[in-house]
């Protein structure tokens, strides 16, 4: 199985930079540059022979439109791409609650955001105050979605027909879902693609991922399960909540650890990080760029072509 963690293309809040790197729960539409970086990361991957067999996404636009330009790319490159990008809640990025839209100067000022604590109308007496979502809010989500979607396509994957997994997303969350991710494999069965190196905080903590940027893992089963002492062997993960007292979003099921965890004969291999290659050449145009793309746009390249004559 291949799986990639993908973040979206550039946005129009990215570019005004009124929040922090990401927009949270805003529903920020993609930039020119953003659609072209989409559209390049789906050309690159084609030509790289991926075929995607699932795609996931955050039901927010700037992931959704992002995962349909990979999608489009497959269709135009003559692949069967897959019938539905399936769009969830649970991926969307963190809500900043009351500081969703508001200058970076005013959340750099909020150490009780910054801690990712509950903040309270006490901390803040404006009216329309509005608490910011935790970190444990997000491992929640992360862990669900980990529980939900991809262990029982682990344990679903046909030898003979490898499964290709895209998952869309956004910059904050998807550092939160890589830890859960991680946090299924036992430690010993989790290893780095030769060329790769990661830095002195370790491999639960990957570093950001820039827009259209991705990580992309290998997993694997690797012969019979290895004899080990624990059957709930687990990477550890700088998280404030452990997994045995994790429960989902409706609250009726714990996620436990063993039921996060996989047998150790599971292999995960660490092929890119942060994955830029297919933006390579690709350059601003002054004064388009940054504004927001509409459906019905002419692509840039499109001004620059000479008509044809008969």
């Amino acid at each position: 199985m291949r799986l990639l963690l993908v973040r979206h293309g550039e946005t129009v809040e990215n570019v005004a930079k009124l929040s922090l790197p990401s927009a949270g729960i805003t529903d920020s539409a993609l930039t020119v540059h953003g659609v072209l970086q989409a559209e390049r990361l789906g050309q690159y991957l084609v030509e790289s022979d991926l075929r995607s067999t699932h795609i996931f996404s955050s039901d927010l636009q700037r992931a959704f439109k992002t995962a349909d330009a990979l999608r489009v790319a497959e269709r135009k490159h003559g692949y069967n791409p897959v019938p539905d990008i399936i769009q969830l809640g649970l991926l969307r990025e963190q809500n900043f609650g009351y500081y969703e839209g508001k200058p970076v100067s005013s959340i750099l000022r909020d150490p009780v955001l910054l801690r990712s604590s509950n903040s309270t109308p006490q901390h803040n007496p404006n009216s329309e105050f509005r608490e910011a979502e935790t970190k444990e809010s997000m491992s929640t989500r992360a862990d669900t979605f980990i529980m939900d979607h991809i262990i029982p396509l682990i344990h679903a994957e046909d030898p003979r027909s490898k499964h290709t997994i895209i998952v869309v997303s956004h910059g904050i969350f998807l550092s939160n879902l890589w830890r859960s991710l991680l946090k299924i494999f036992a430690k010993q069965t989790v290893s780095l693609a030769p060329g790769l190196s990661v830095g002195s905080r370790g491999l639960e903590h990957l570093g950001w991922w820039s827009n259209t940027g991705y990580l992309e893992v290998e997993i694997h089963k690797a012969g019979p399960l290895e004899p080990t002492s624990s059957t709930a062997a687990t990477v550890a993960v700088d998280t404030a909540v452990d997994a045995a007292s994790i429960h989902t979003s409706h609250g009726a099921e714990c996620l436990t650890t063993e039921a996060l965890s996989l047998p150790s004969n599971f292999k995960l291999i660490v092929r890119t990080i942060n994955g830029m290659d297919h933006l390579k050449g690709l350059k601003r145009t002054r004064g388009v760029s940054s504004s927001k793309h509409y459906e019905d746009q002419q692509k840039i390249e499109s001004f620059f072509k000479k008509p044809e004559t008969e």
